[in-house]
Parts: C-alpha cells; structure tokens; sequence
C-alpha cells in the first residue's frame, strides 16, 4: 500500500496510501512545481505522521500534519471503514459536522487504523536563503525570535542550539561557530521579498546583540551552514562514545522559552547529566538529547526522573508534556496531569465507543 492515488495539481491536494514516506512523496512530485514540506526529519510514512501528528523544522511556517490533512480513510475495531470528511472530499476548509479527521489526527493508533490521506500540497518556493547567527544569551536569541515574527516576517526555519549543542556540533564535523546560543534560519520565498526578509532579521537579530550573522543562497552553501543542525543527534551521542541517546520534548509558549531552557540547563548540571538542547524556537519546542550509560542503573533513573521535572516544568508554564513525541506509556501520567479529569473521561469515552474490545493499540495514551 504505497501508492500516490490522487493527485491535483490545481487544488495543492493529493491522496496517498499508508505505505508512502515524505520523501517519496515529494520524489513524486519533484516535476510539479509543488512539495508537502512537513519534515520530522525521519523518512516517515505520512499516515504514520498523521497518526502521530508529526512536525519539525518548518512548522513555523507551514504547520503541522494536524494543519495538513484534509482527510482520512480510516478502518474501525468493528472492521467497518469510513473517510473522517466524507468520501472524496477535500475542501481547503469546512466548518460542517464534528472536526472527525483532526480527532484521527495524533491517536496513535488508538481509535483506527489511517488508510489513506489527503494531504495539503504547496508551491516551491522560488528561492531559499539561510542564515546563522550567534547570541550572547538564550533570552537574546528567544527576544530575536519573538521579534522577527511580529514584524510580519514569515520565516519558514528558526531552530536554536544551545552553547553545549554548538560545541558538540563544532566537534563532530570540524565546524568552527563561537559556542554560544546560536539560531538557524531559513527564508522562502522570491528574491525581491528575501532580500528584504533577511535585511529585516539581520537587523533584529543585531539589535539583540547577535554576532557572526551569516547568511547563504545556494544550495552547497546553506546545506553546509544548516550541517550543524541536521546533525545534532549524532553530535550529542559523539560527546559520550559508548552511550546511547534518549529524546524527550515539551513546548510552552514564547515567553516563556528562556526560563524554561535556563532552568532545564541548570538541572542538567545539579545532575551530573548530558543533555544538549535544540529547539524548534518559533513554536516555543524545545528537546534534549539525553546521552546515557543504559548499563548504568542510576544514571537511567536520574534520566527518568530529569524528564519528569521537565515535563512537569513545562505544564507549571502553561505548555506541554509533548509537543512533538506524542505519549505512548511514558507520558500517560503526565497527560492527565495536563488535561485533568474531565477531558481524560471525554477521551476514553470516545475509546470506549470507537473501539469497546480495547483492540487498537492497547495501554497506549490513555
């Protein structure tokens, strides 16, 4: 079941079958002047980042799947099949019945199993432009971030790095950035209006004190400025040879990203823990690559015991115990924590209706 089913060109939509990743997909569509740019960075299958409700990099921009798909073709625990907005249907908007596809949308195989999507599809942009720039403070970089947007700037990737993430970065591909926060960014857009995107950003960001602002066009260039980001994980793991890497996420709002960040970083320390922090800083998302020993019992259990207090951290700060990871076994505590007992009963009371033999992905989310 990896077929693109159908696709049209003049509506920005296409429907694909479970089986098709994001970047065969967009392998597909490389002739058409058209792409579907959520990216969580794995070669995922798109029901799978809808089941999920995957993002990444360019959701600042272009959102996440829960703002990409259209519908869904869904089999029930009863065996029974239906499409969450009508068969066929693919409207860029509706506001007819119950939002069924978004409750499909991140269940994690809870309620059914995704068929087929619709996805929104969008143009190509012209040109792209990306840029780095350097800050004496998390607070700087975050006050850049906040700035850039309400200045109308649609920014399509600004990802953060702290000063331990961009000296393990340096490290392992032979890089050379000034081991401070640093924010990594991206335009699309035509050249006449990046040219004034990057002019805008540049300003802020100098404003904020940021320093080393480069910036790049083609495409060699800007793939060796964003090296550092794309290989994170591998930078984090390379600072511990031997360990293992464990990701855990939360997402708060803006203003409170600094606080957050800081506390988190002084945790780490107080711990005796590694843990570099990236972040996808326009929608306030931030993970931290925890290296480990797993033949270490106590280390695990301070891991486990550090992401708590983050999460918990995080919901104290009107956020999230997951903006991107979803919550599986390991969040189910937290999220009711975050939701409280009342929508938790309305969840498993869709369960419950959906799927009363509890066949669907049994134990999870709830």
């Amino acid at each position: 079941m990896d077929e693109v089913l159908d696709l049209h060109q003049e509506d920005f939509d296409v429907t694909v079958e479970p089986g098709v990743t994001r970047k065969a997909l967009n392998s597909y569509l490389r002739d058409t002047g058209l792409w579907f740019p959520v990216d969580p960075g794995a070669d995922a299958s798109l029901c799978g980042m809808a089941a999920t409700s995957a993002s990444g990099t360019n959701a600042v921009r272009y959102g996440t799947m829960r703002e990409n798909v259209l519908n869904l073709e869904v089999v029930l625990a009863d065996g029974s099949v239906f499409h969450t907005a009508g068969r066929g249907r693919r409207p860029r908007k509706t506001s007819a019945g119950y939002n069924l596809t978004n409750l499909f949308v991140g269940s994690e195989g809870t309620l059914g199993i995704l068929t087929k999507a619709t996805l929104r599809l969008y143009g190509i942009p012209e040109s792209m432009v990306s840029a780095v720039c350097s800050f004496p403070s998390v607070q700087a970089a975050v006050d850049s971030t906040v700035q850039v947007l309400q200045a109308g700037v649609p920014i399509a990737r600004i990802e953060f790095l702290d000063d331990v993430m961009i000296g393990a970065c340096n490290r392992f591909n032979s890089l050379s950035y000034p081991v401070t926060p640093t924010l990594f960014l991206e335009f699309h857009g035509s050249s006449r209006s990046l040219e004034e995107q990057v002019s805008i950003a540049e300003e802020i960001t100098r404003e904020n004190g940021g320093s080393d602002f480069a910036w790049a066009e083609d495409e060699e260039t800007r793939a060796r400025l964003w090296k550092a980001r794309h290989d994170a994980w591998y930078a984090a793991q390379a600072l511990r040879p031997g360990c293992k890497a464990y990701s855990t996420d939360v997402c708060v709002p803006l203003s409170r990203l600094p606080q957050i960040i800081v506390e988190t970083k002084e945790d780490l320390v107080r711990n005796n823990l590694t843990g570099p922090i990236a972040g996808h800083v326009g929608d306030g998302n931030f993970h931290c690559i925890m290296v480990l020993d797993p033949n270490d019992p106590d280390e695990v259990q301070r891991v486990h015991e550090f992401t708590d207090r983050l999460a918990r951290r995080a919901l104290a700060m009107d956020g999230t115990c997951t903006g991107e990871h979803g919550v599986g076994l390991g969040k189910r505590t937290l999220l009711r924590e975050e939701l409280g007992p009342q929508a938790m009963e309305v969840m498993q009371g869709l369960k419950a209706t959906l799927d009363p033999r509890n066949l669907m992905n049994p134990g999870k989310v709830l």
